[in-house]
């Protein structure tokens, strides 16, 4: 089983390998489940909007422009190319 280091600032690098099994590229995110007895389950974040949720209410299928909030919080869910 694959042990990393702790830093002084509490951080860990997680190596390639491992980041390979996950399915993550630098700047995406992966998550942590508190498990009982001490452990975490690591995971993956998936994206769940899709870019026409983005883009389509900028060609006029709405007659309201998003408010930056608005933007944010689409853009914070982030968007699957498949979907």
């Amino acid at each position: 089983m694959p042990s990393v280091a702790l830093s002084m600032k509490g951080q860990v690098t997680l190596k390639r390998d491992l980041l390979a099994h996950l399915g993550v590229k630098p700047g995406e995110r992966i998550e942590f489940e508190k498990l009982p007895g001490g452990e975490l389950r690591v995971r993956a974040v998936r994206a769940t909007g899709t870019i026409g949720n983005f883009i389509g209410r900028h060609a006029g299928k709405s007659k309201r422009a998003l408010t930056i909030k608005e933007m944010n919080e689409i853009a914070a869910e982030g968007w699957n190319d498949d979907a």
